[in-house]
């Protein structure tokens, strides 16, 4: 990650966006979760909130925060960002029962039972929360799990879809309409708007997904 050269990008006088490249990769994304979690570890002071994305980590300040002095904190910590980010390890069990299974497997060269062991067979890692409230990005998968998203939106999906595309795996925790492949649902919720944090899973957590029994 020490080759990935930050862009801080001023939004207006209220926010800070730190961001490691314009396209989602491994590296850019350890970066980002890396640094995120080295800004909640070791504040810095006029910062308000700290939000991680993909590829990037927003910044909202407080009023009077001077950018020079902001853009020196934040490369401080951007070395020790470097280090690998040791996240909680989750297990998530889930129905393959998806409408889209059966087309995902074919397209991908698998039949449903080899795509599910697949598709379970190595832990992911969560990218990011966001889009949408709890809603969770994980992965990477290998090569021979890569499949763009859909042509056509579905109006709406219910809290609980597990969703497949890109390379990746997400979680809708409210009900959103969306591009992805339903591939199946989860009891797991990840969103509680009456919590303290409000999400249970946070970038960086390792994830197990299992068929649920």
């Amino acid at each position: 990650m020490a080759d990935l050269i930050p862009t801080l990008l001023p939004l207006g006088d209220g926010a800070v966006l730190v961001r490691f490249s314009a396209e989602l990769s491994d590296a850019a994304n350890r970066a980002a979760v890396g640094l995120a979690r080295r800004l909640t570890a070791e504040p810095i002071t006029g910062v308000a909130e700290v939000a991680p994305g993909l590829v990037s980590v927003l910044l909202r300040l407080e009023p009077g925060v001077e950018f020079s002095r902001l853009r020196g904190e934040i490369m401080l910590r951007m070395g020790a960002a470097d280090a690998p980010v040791a996240g909680q390890e989750r297990e998530i069990a889930v129905r393959f029962d998806g409408e889209d299974l059966g087309e995902v497997a074919e397209r991908l060269g698998f039949s449903r039972e080899a795509f599910v062991a697949r598709h379970n067979g190595a832990p992911l890692r969560l990218l990011a929360t966001g889009f949408a409230p709890g809603f969770v990005y994980c992965g990477f998968h290998g090569s021979d799990l890569v499949l763009p998203r859909r042509e056509s939106v579905r109006p709406m999906v219910p809290a609980g879809t597990v969703l497949f595309a890109a390379g990746q795996t997400a979680i809708a925790a409210t009900p959103i309409r969306t591009g992805w492949h339903v591939i199946g649902t989860t009891t797991f919720q990840n969103f509680d708007p009456a919590a303290d944090p409000p999400t249970r899973l946070r970038a960086g957590d390792t994830i197990r997904f299992r068929v649920a029994a």
